[in-house]
């Protein structure tokens, strides 16, 4: 058979890259001879595919933006489009891969038109349970659609449209070590419980501050693991030292708070230690499922299409978690549910099975399969 080449587009978060590298990984494993390229927008994400051995190709960042004060910068877009969707042209007229696979975002949709003029299948996947206007305007252009919310499927064609999961790099399930084990290795103590709070993959400024204004009240209930983001990390750590220091003596002597820029190699640990997942309801919610971890979701109010609303609310229907809504973030309500769920041994329980209920498993090798199934022989 001859050598496979498929082309991966998306890209501006980690969002849309992480799922590009664990489909690459299955893709890997079975088509040992595959010829991986990415073409999108060159940032910090798309390095992440070049450090791992996929080709890269860069064209302009161009954005499809839902809410009103987005409509002058979608003008200011407009040139950028033409530009990347010229740039696609002349760059998959050079690889002519056999197949393009689209996680959306900046660029996504320059390519996806380009592949659709070659003649070329494309396989798109939407990881939230609103679909993004990029992943819309894809919809008629692709031979197959992968999603990872059973309410996603509404809004895609049913002839094509898979629940296959969201696509996770193998590396997070592999080896995982127990809980206990886990806390150590992060220097918590193993017999406390751990609240892991979570922004995105560039962090939340809003719970980052929420946190640091009522650590106090927080580490009263449990130890406490802080993603910030790397661009918010030197602020919430300072403030955060002031906060500590102005713990009780008794509650200083025993607290166990760790903020951390972002949680890479240790996302894996983290998840195991943690008894209970403070985060934003973006696709991180699949992997928070993954580990069967009870959640507190906080939905990002100004995400596009509130898909963040619909991830979290789909998530708290299937009983792995609660909602709060950032107009309710208010330390007597948080606290309130996060002392639910710690304290009592019968809901954490409840809440982990029916969040690792909701995980469906590997969501990248039913990906790469929908993939290969349109390679030629």
């Amino acid at each position: 058979m001859a050598k496979s080449r498929i082309l991966l587009t998306g890209g501006g978060s980690g969002g849309h890259v992480y799922p590009l590298w664990a489909v690459a990984e299955s893709l890997r494993d079975k088509l040992p001879e595959v010829d991986l390229h990415y073409l999108g927008p060159t940032d910090e994400f798309s390095s992440i595919l070049f450090e791992k051995g996929v080709k890269t190709h860069s064209i302009l960042s161009s954005k499809l933006r839902r809410y009103a004060a987005g409509i002058l910068e979608n003008l200011i877009d407009v040139p950028r489009f033409f530009i990347a969707l010229a740039q696609a042209l002349f760059k998959i007229y050079l690889l002519m891969p056999d197949v393009v696979f689209s996680k959306g975002g900046p660029g996504a949709f320059a390519t996806v038109l380009a592949a659709r003029f070659y003649r070329i299948p494309v396989v798109i996947h939407e990881s939230d349970s609103i679909p993004g206007l990029t992943n819309i305007f894809c919809r008629p252009f692709a031979k197959y659609i992968a999603v990872s919310f059973p309410d996603a499927q509404k809004y895609f064609p049913a002839s094509k449209t898979f629940l296959t999961g969201q696509p996770i790099r193998k590396e997070l399930f592999s080896n995982i070590p127990r809980q206990d084990i886990a806390k150590q290795e992060l220097h918590f103590d193993p017999n406390k419980p751990l609240i892991l709070i979570l922004g995105s993959s560039q962090g939340s400024a809003r719970i980052n501050e929420f946190t640091v204004v009522n650590l106090k009240d927080i580490l009263r209930v449990g130890q406490v693991l802080h993603q910030t983001g790397n661009a918010n990390f030197k602020a919430t750590k300072e403030i955060s030292q002031v906060a500590l220091r102005q713990l009780p003596a008794e509650l200083a002597a025993e607290t166990r708070y760790l903020p951390v820029p972002f949680l890479y190699e240790d996302m894996k640990r983290a998840l195991s230690a943690a008894d209970v997942v403070v985060s934003r309801a973006s696709s991180t919610i699949m992997e928070i499922a993954g580990f069967g971890k009870p959640a507190i979701l906080i939905p990002l109010k100004e995400s596009a299409n509130d898909h963040q609303r619909g991830n979290a609310y789909a998530f708290a229907k299937a009983g792995g978690g609660v909602v709060i809504e950032e107009p309710n973030l208010l330390p007597v309500i948080f606290l309130n549910e996060l002392k639910k769920i710690v304290e009592h041994n019968e809901t954490r329980e409840k809440m982990s099975q029916a969040s690792g209920a909701f995980f469906k498993p590997n969501g990248a090798d039913n990906v790469a399969d929908l993939i290969i199934s349109l390679v030629k022989p």
